[in-house]
């Protein structure tokens, strides 16, 4: 049985992306036919670089139709631009990942597929102000205004309440309705992908839930938000203090745990998984899913990258 097509948007020219998707094809067997969105000589030079003898097809996004191969790689050829002197620029190409990212939406919107890869981008390089990240630059363009991140593992997953938001002005975005919304959205995803409903955990804002100010965030705002998200069947306890519910005895008894900041979850997830995990956004009208990682400049051509992540995000979509 043919399989729905994984799109894969590689990221940033300047990345360590096509090391490790080569070292994933020779870790795990993919089924589902691949669509690169990519410059095709960029795609050659690291394929032959990293020894990849495999063919591809080129395709192009107008004529391309639901008759695509398993186990076979197409390439939607999308150029780089270049400088005065006519080389590839290769760094800070902001049109060049917008045009990736059209091209991969053009073909999600004719429902050529319903599973986007996209690799790792520096966002201080390709966003601008109105984004705080990845997540919600393709929210906007979907008109999708309540998603979230989940930062996922089989065992153990997380989801920041806020992203990529500094932390002074964290307790301003904290909500009752956002975190109904967030905890709404979660058990949304869990029941309709991954089958089963889930047990969520939430953490409090402050040290301990706890706090010196007269307003209590835990108390007036997370506290009341949890209890009435049990009264509309969701399975959530807390807020349970952040520095105790990550260990093991803790952890075990949840799928999901709710953070109210980015730091607060990613730090134990990565600490206890490290590359075991994989950047899920909930709430599309897709799958969307990227590597935990990011461009990793420092690394490019020394081939010691870490390719799990990938290998485990490539998994994911392909048996979905």
């Amino acid at each position: 049985m043919r399989r729905k097509p994984i799109i894969i948007v590689p990221g940033q020219p300047n990345s360590i992306f096509f090391e490790i998707f080569f070292k994933s094809l020779a870790v795990k067997k993919i089924i589902s036919p691949i669509i690169f969105i990519c410059c095709i000589n960029l795609f050659k030079f690291n394929a032959r670089k990293y020894r990849f003898n495999k063919n591809f097809n080129l395709i192009n996004s107008e004529n391309i139709k639901n008759n695509l191969m398993n186990n076979c790689i197409y390439i939607l050829d999308v150029k780089l631009n270049k400088n005065k002197l006519g080389k590839i620029q290769f760094c800070n190409n902001k049109e060049y990942l917008n045009r990736c990212f059209y091209e991969s939406f053009k073909l999600l919107k004719k429902n050529i597929t319903y599973k986007l890869l996209n690799g790792p981008i520096n966002k201080a390089k390709f966003l601008n102000k109105n984004y705080l990240g990845i997540t919600e630059y393709i929210s906007n363009y979907f008109n999708q205004k309540k998603t979230g991140m989940l930062i996922y593992n089989k065992k153990l997953s997380v989801c920041p309440l806020t992203t990529h938001l500094p932390l002074k002005l964290v307790p301003k975005k904290i909500t009752k309705l956002l975190i109904q919304d967030k905890l709404k959205i979660i058990n949304n995803f869990y029941i309709e992908k991954l089958k089963f409903k889930p047990k969520i955990a939430v953490t409090g804002l402050n040290p301990h839930c706890e706090s010196i100010s007269k307003f209590n965030e835990d108390e007036k705002i997370i506290t009341p938000a949890i209890k009435l998200s049990k009264k509309k069947g969701i399975s959530v306890s807390g807020p349970f203090p952040a520095d105790t519910i990550f260990l093991k005895q803790n952890r075990e008894k949840f799928d999901v745990i709710l953070g109210m900041y980015h730091d607060q979850v990613l730090t134990p997830i990565k600490t206890l998984y490290e590359y075991d995990a994989i950047n899920i956004t909930m709430g599309l009208p897709f799958l969307r899913v990227s590597p935990d990682h990011g461009p990793n400049e420092k690394m490019i051509n020394k081939n010691l990258s870490n390719p799990t992540s990938l290998y485990k995000a490539l998994e994911f979509l392909d048996k979905n």
